[in-house]
């Protein structure tokens, strides 16, 4: 069994010799693809509830393959490392709109903020499908809505911040979901049963909790922002309560899921990511669903132009994205095509949209330019105490540059170059006074 996933690769890889060969007894090639990725159907496939909280909001994310724990670099955070708000450029507000199959469509709208290393927002989205109900005579007897919708407040923290290392973020997601369920008719007399959908309508509390952590290596450009993302999160912990008529039970295990991300940018303008997630039944681990991979890649073609794609490959259903981010006055649009491979050899298409509207980052990049001011002051004041002949004029130099990069400290507490700069030169400072006090005794 734990060869498959190494079979169906090499499968894919020689499929073009063994079909040209006639040799390819195992896969006939007038079978879809799909077929291929039979070896990864899942028995315990759509075995929780609240499957709205897997279905992707849109924007790079989705482009990415939904490879995104690893990467979280902006507002689509939410559904994927809590951590993120807290190491985000900019206060951003999004809107985003997901068609998905069968007429159903998500809507979601989204805001963080932080204020240093502290991050929080908020975000809600619906996931909604029409839903029409037809006697035996073919009239129609109710038209309504089934919806999901979902609500998130997020906190995290930037932890053991600096300039080398930058930190350890964690961060937590409170979320709660409601399942609306259209009230449906008497068979017999064909009238809606008010308040009937209640008893299949269902209440859920759960959260999420990720970490996130960035370094450099093998790093081939400048840049004060790590190259390497390491995340991993805890998704969709908690339980639902089914039946609002007044008979409620607690048995629908959510969509959980542990994942561990990877993203790894080796030159200034590409990005690769990679996932592998595990489903978790809270309620029956041993009816876990099987374990899923993704992977993305984005080329930063301009300033203001990007393009992504991604992979995920989740049960026996592989899912292909392509899409795009641009940039137009202070908004970032990005547009992006999902296909999916079913057990039919036509692909369910669906488009997704976003809106992300960049509001400022708090004043974050003056500071960062005055730090960078001081600092280079500081420098400056002890070059000139190593030239200066006069001891007196020197010390005083070597005073005036401890100054400002304190005064570089008190705007970034974090700044280690202002640090070791203090510390090399106090030492200096001693060494002198160590001197002078030699020469004094002799």
């Amino acid at each position: 069994m734990k060869s498959r996933p190494f079979l169906t690769v090499l499968f894919i890889l020689l499929l073009p010799v063994y079909s040209r060969l006639g040799a390819l007894s195992l896969i006939d090639v007038d079978d879809t693809l799909a077929n291929v990725f039979s070896l990864f159907a899942d028995a315990n496939e759509g075995s929780t509830s609240f499957h709205s909280l897997l279905i992707p909001t849109g924007g790079r994310a989705e482009s990415l393959g939904t490879a995104y724990t690893g990467l979280s670099d902006d507002i689509s955070f939410f559904e994927y490392n809590a951590s993120a708000s807290s190491i985000l450029q900019q206060t951003e507000l999004s809107l985003f709109h997901n068609q998905w199959i069968s007429d159903s469509a998500l809507e979601s709208v989204a805001y963080t903020t932080r204020f240093g290393n502290f991050g929080f927002g908020a975000a809600l989205k619906c996931f909604y499908v029409p839903f029409s109900e037809y006697n035996i005579f073919g009239e129609k007897v109710g038209a309504n809505y089934y919806s999901e919708t979902t609500g998130i407040f997020n906190v995290s923290y930037n932890f053991l911040a600096g300039y080398t290392f930058k930190g350890i973020a964690a961060g937590m997601n409170l979320k709660t979901s409601y399942r609306s369920i259209p009230d449906y008719s008497d068979d017999n007399t064909n009238a809606l049963i008010t308040g009937s959908g209640l008893s299949q309508s269902a209440v859920a509390f759960m959260g999420d909790i990720g970490i996130l952590m960035r370094f450099n290596f093998a790093k081939f450009y400048s840049s004060r922002e790590p190259n390497i993302r390491v995340g991993l999160s805890l998704t969709n912990a908690g339980a639902a309560l089914t039946g609002l008529d007044g008979n409620a039970t607690l048995d629908d295990p959510l969509p959980t899921r542990l994942s561990l991300g990877l993203s790894y940018k080796f030159i200034k303008p590409v990005t690769i990511t990679a996932e592998f997630r595990q489903p978790l039944n809270l309620f029956d681990i041993s009816s876990s669903e099987r374990w899923s991979t993704g992977a993305g890649a984005e080329v930063q073609l301009t300033d203001f132009f990007a393009v992504m794609g991604g992979f995920l490959l989740q049960g026996a259903n592989p899912r292909m994205s392509l899409g795009s981010e641009f940039t137009i006055k202070g908004v970032k649009m990005n547009v992006n095509y999902t296909f999916d491979l079913s057990s039919s050899a036509n692909p369910v298409n669906h488009i997704s949209l976003s809106a992300k509207m960049m509001l400022g980052d708090r004043g974050r990049a003056l500071i960062q330019q005055r730090v960078d001011e001081l600092y280079r002051q500081g420098l400056i004041y002890y070059a000139q105490s190593g030239i200066e002949k006069d001891e007196s004029q020197a010390n005083a130099y070597m005073d005036k540059a401890i100054s400002v990069w304190n005064e570089a400290l008190s705007l970034d507490k974090g700044f280690d170059p202002a640090k070791t700069g203090i510390a090399i030169v106090q030492k200096e400072k001693a060494n002198l006074r160590k001197v002078q006090e030699e020469q004094t005794l002799e």
